[in-house]
This record gives C-alpha cells, sequence and structure tokens, in this order.
C-alpha cells in the first residue's frame, strides 16, 4: 500500500516539475531574446545623436545605465552626446553563462565598430549581459573587447 501511496503522489507531481521545468526554460528564453534585442539597441548609435544613444536608456535599470554611461565617460559631451558612432553586430547566438536570484547572465559574441571623425575601429568582442526582473531589465553590460583567448574571448 505505501509503494501504491508512493507512486500516485510522483505521478501526480512529476507533470507538474516538468512544467515548471518548462516554464522556467521559456522564461529564460524570453531574458536572452529581451538582452539581446536591448543590447542592440544600447550598442548602435550615431556620432552627434544623444537621441540614438539615449533610446535604450528604458532598457536598463537606473544602476544599469549608470554603469553602462560610466564607461562612455570622456567620449560624451557634457550634455551626454556621444562623439563617436558604435555599432555591433552579433557572430552567434547568445549563451546563457549562469543565473543568480532571477537574473540570466549571458554572453553576446560579435563585432564591435567604433568610429569617430572618420576614423574607425573593429573589434571582435564579447558583450556581457546580466538582465531578468519583473519588469524585464538589463542590470549590468560590459563591452569586452577580444585580443589574446581568455576566459571572456575563447
Amino acid at each position: 500500500m505505501y509503494l501504491v501511496s508512493l507512486l500516485v503522489a510522483f505521478l501526480t507531481i512529476a507533470p507538474l516539475v516538468a512544467q515548471t521545468t518548462t516554464l522556467a526554460r521559456a522564461d529564460e528564453a524570453a531574458v536572452v531574446a529581451f538582452a539581446q534585442a536591448a543590447a542592440m539597441r544600447a550598442l548602435n548609435f550615431a556620432q552627434d545623436d544623444i537621441a540614438g544613444l539615449s533610446r535604450a536608456r528604458p532598457d536598463f535599470t537606473a544602476e544599469g545605465w549608470k554603469a553602462f554611461m560610466k564607461h562612455k565617460r570622456g567620449f560624451l559631451t557634457p550634455e551626454g552626446t556621444p562623439t563617436f558612432s558604435s555599432s555591433f553586430v552579433p557572430s552567434g547566438n547568445a549563451v546563457v553563462t549562469g543565473k543568480e536570484n532571477g537574473i540570466v547572465h549571458l554572453r553576446i559574441p560579435g563585432t564591435l565598430k567604433h568610429s569617430q571623425h572618420g576614423s574607425s575601429t573593429t573589434y571582435r568582442a564579447n558583450i556581457e549581459v546580466q538582465a531578468g526582473g519583473e519588469p524585464m531589465k538589463i542590470h549590468q553590460l560590459e563591452e569586452t573587447i577580444c585580443g589574446l583567448p581568455s576566459r571572456f574571448c575563447p
């Protein structure tokens, strides 16, 4: 009788666990899709176009935007207008590198190009993104320029 009860309990719980796992994967996929699109908005803007850079602001938490813009210091006017153009083209799919407290950590490989006054430099790069929450936002976005292979740039 105990074995039958245990079997009934397992058969009742198993579909719920499977459903939760499927839902978690769907949630993760939604975060990855959001993060990829938001990263493209953040990293593709034209020189002297403050609106182009600012259109990504709603995709970030306040802290995430502040940290993202901190890396642009020295390349913005006092009003926040970019003094360079930026474009990022992914070279592959985003790779989930971890999860913590509902935040998905992912890496997007690609090519990052910065241009300023007719000169340009193109880099192999990875974009490190931490995104999630409700509402969904980018908590951190960092550009990693790849030179020699490293843990961030295989």
